[in-house]
C-alpha cells in the first residue's frame, strides 16, 4: 500500500438501541432516526468528496429503498450488517447478502456482525463474503474481549479479518464512543500513530450519532453515548476529514483496500 487511508465506515440499522435501555421504541420511529441520520451522513461525506463504507441490515434496506439507491449512486461501498440488528441465524448471512444485492444491483463483499458480536467464518465465507469486519480487538468490560485477536488484518477460513483500529501496544479502541469523548486533537493523535503503525484507519459510526439522542430523558441513554452527537457529530466528523485531508491521507472504500490486499 502506497497510501496512508481512513476507512470511515457506517453500521446502517433499526435504531432499536433504546430497547437496551427500556424504551420500547416503535419500528417505524426506527426507520425514520436511521433514515434521516444516514441522510446527514451522505451529505457530510458529498461535501467533503470522500467515499466510505455502509454496513446495512436488510431490514433496514427493505424500508429504505431511497437510502441505499443514494449509498450506491454516490460512489459508496454497500456492505451488510445482516438481516435485522437484534437477532441472528447463520442463514441470514446468505439471505442479507442477496437482499442487499437485488436492492443496490451490486455485487457485496463485505460483512459486519451487529454489535461486533461473534461469527463463524465458515458462514462467512459459504455465505460468499470476500471479508469481514466484525472484530473489535480491545477489551471492554461487558462488550469485548478480543485481545487475543491480531490488530490489523489477516485470514481465516478463506475470509479476509479486518479488525476495527485500536492503537499500538494499549489497544485503545478508536471506535465511536471514543471519538464522541476523547477530545478531538487526542483522537487525531491517536488516529495519526494508528496510520502511520497500519497504513489505514477503520472506523465505524452509526446514523443516529448524528441525531437528537439526548438528554438522558429521552431514550435513558448514559452520557458517553450522547455526548457530541447530532449537530456536534456532523461538525465534529467534518473537522476530522478536514485534518486527514490535511494531511495527505485518503479517505477509501473498505473493498478498495481488499482488492488490493487480495491482488498483492
Amino acid at each position: 500500500m502506497k497510501n496512508r487511508r481512513i476507512l470511515l465506515s457506517f453500521d446502517i440499522e433499526e435504531f432499536e438501541m433504546p430497547r437496551e435501555y427500556g424504551d420500547p421504541i416503535p419500528f417505524e420511529n426506527q426507520i425514520q432516526i436511521s433514515t434521516e441520520g444516514t441522510n446527514k451522513i451522505l451529505d457530510l461525506l458529498k461535501k467533503h468528496d470522500v467515499k466510505a463504507t455502509f454496513y446495512t441490515t436488510a431490514n433496514f434496506a427493505r424500508n429504505a429503498q431511497a437510502i441505499v439507491d443514494r449509498i450506491v449512486n454516490e460512489g459508496h461501498e454497500l456492505a451488510s450488517h445482516g438481516l435485522f440488528h437484534d437477532h441472528f441465524e447463520p442463514e441470514h448471512l446468505k439471505e442479507s447478502r442477496e437482499i442487499l444485492e437485488r436492492l443496490g444491483n451490486v455485487e457485496v463483499k463485505g460483512y459486519r456482525m451487529a454489535r461486533m458480536a461473534p461469527v463463524p467464518e465458515e458462514e462467512v465465507y459459504k455465505a460468499g463474503y470476500i471479508y469481514n469486519s466484525s472484530i473489535n480487538p480491545t477489551f471492554l468490560p461487558g462488550r469485548y474481549n478480543k485481545l487475543n485477536e491480531p490488530r490489523t488484518y489477516f485470514k481465516r477460513e478463506g475470509v479476509w479479518q479486518l479488525p476495527a483500529s485500536v492503537t499500538p501496544l494499549l489497544r485503545f479502541p478508536l471506535f465511536w464512543i471514543s471519538f464522541h469523548n476523547l477530545p478531538l486533537p487526542v483522537y487525531k493523535f491517536l488516529s495519526n500513530r494508528v496510520l502511520k503503525k497500519d497504513g489505514y484507519l477503520n472506523v465505524y459510526f452509526h446514523p443516529w450519532e448524528f441525531m437528537q439522542i439526548g438528554p438522558k430523558s429521552k431514550y435513558n441513554f448514559p452520557f458517553y453515548v450522547t455526548r457530541n452527537t447530532d449537530q456536534k457529530m456532523v461538525d465534529r466528523l467534518g473537522r476530522f476529514i478536514e485534518w486527514g485531508k490535511r494531511k495527505g491521507y485518503s479517505f477509501e472504500r473498505t473493498d478498495k483496500l481488499i482488492d488490493e490486499i487480495e491482488n498483492k
